[in-house]
């Protein structure tokens, strides 16, 4: 049987005797919850001229990327152990090609009314919509690299509004 209090180290997912838990979310009360999360790959001209041109091999990259981040966003309580299956009210994906650095910037906005934050949910599909756009592109470009995952914002819930600084 597992211990219910609170760690000793403020992690939410360990109980005092330092086993992992799912939080209890029972007792919070149901608010407007809205996570926004972002990153970016950067690749070759060439790799970022196909994807631009919507000449790429395997098809329109960023339609099946958006694809992708959404649906991994539904399924993001399936992919980490400890993350609660929520209901989502809506997740918007959008996504902005610079030219200039051959990078593409995606940013996530999800959004439930529920007892628990989206702030997973976002950054789930943040990273697969552009493990989506790498595996699109890798047949000529397998030296692209992802970086810049992170979130940007959250707001709802007990703990409040959070933005990111800079």
């Amino acid at each position: 049987m597992s211990n219910s209090s609170a760690s000793p180290t403020g992690l939410t997912h360990f109980d005092a005797a330092g086993q992992a838990h799912m939080v209890d979310v029972g007792a919070k009360d149901e608010t407007h919850r809205v996570a926004v999360a972002t990153g970016c790959i950067r690749m070759q001209p060439a790799t970022f001229a196909l994807v631009q041109g919507g000449s790429a091999k395997k098809g329109d990259v960023i339609g099946i990327a958006r694809t992708a981040a959404i649906m991994a966003s539904k399924r993001t309580a399936d992919l980490i152990p400890l993350c609660h299956p929520i209901a989502l009210n809506r997740v918007a994906v959008d996504f902005v090609l610079k030219e200039q650095d051959g990078s593409i910037h995606c940013t996530v906005t999800a959004e439930t009314r529920g007892r628990t934050g989206v702030e997973m949910e976002a950054l789930t599909a943040v990273q697969i919509g552009l493990l989506t756009i790498y595996d699109m592109c890798k047949a000529v470009d397998r030296g692209m690299t992802i970086d810049g995952v992170r979130l940007l914002e959250k707001h709802g819930g007990k703990s409040g509004d959070w933005v990111a600084s800079a």
